[in-house]
């Protein structure tokens, strides 16, 4: 069965940093396409970032500039670093594995920033 386990959410202070992880298990194969997602209350899910197992990256504008995306295909984790963080960044943060047309989730991870 395969797994996405995210690490790294918390309580941090406008303008601090956090950084996510996430490692997938039970498959052998990696993924395609790895990224992060966000959803805050009230609000649909949205894009944050995502990485192609050939490294290309893409942002949410809300993030660009802030936030690094990077991963490690050897060891099928992807890492979110996210600075100068804003209350509005306040969301449960999911991993994300996409290969072919099946989408992997992880259980997500509150991150809260306070003002």
């Amino acid at each position: 069965q395969v797994r996405l386990v995210e690490s790294g959410g918390g309580l941090v202070q406008a303008g601090g940093s956090l950084r996510l992880s996430c490692v997938a298990s039970g498959t052998i194969w990696g993924f395609p396409t790895m990224g992060w997602y966000r959803q805050a209350p009230g609000k649909q899910r949205e894009l944050v970032a995502t990485i192609t197992s050939g490294g290309s990256t893409n942002y949410a504008d809300s993030v660009k500039g802030r936030f690094t995306i990077s991963r490690d295909n050897a060891k099928k984790t992807v890492n979110l670093q996210m600075n100068s963080l804003k209350p509005e960044d306040t969301a449960v943060y999911y991993c994300n594995g996409l290969r072919g047309s099946n989408n992997y989730w992880g259980q997500g991870t509150q991150i809260t920033v306070s003002s």
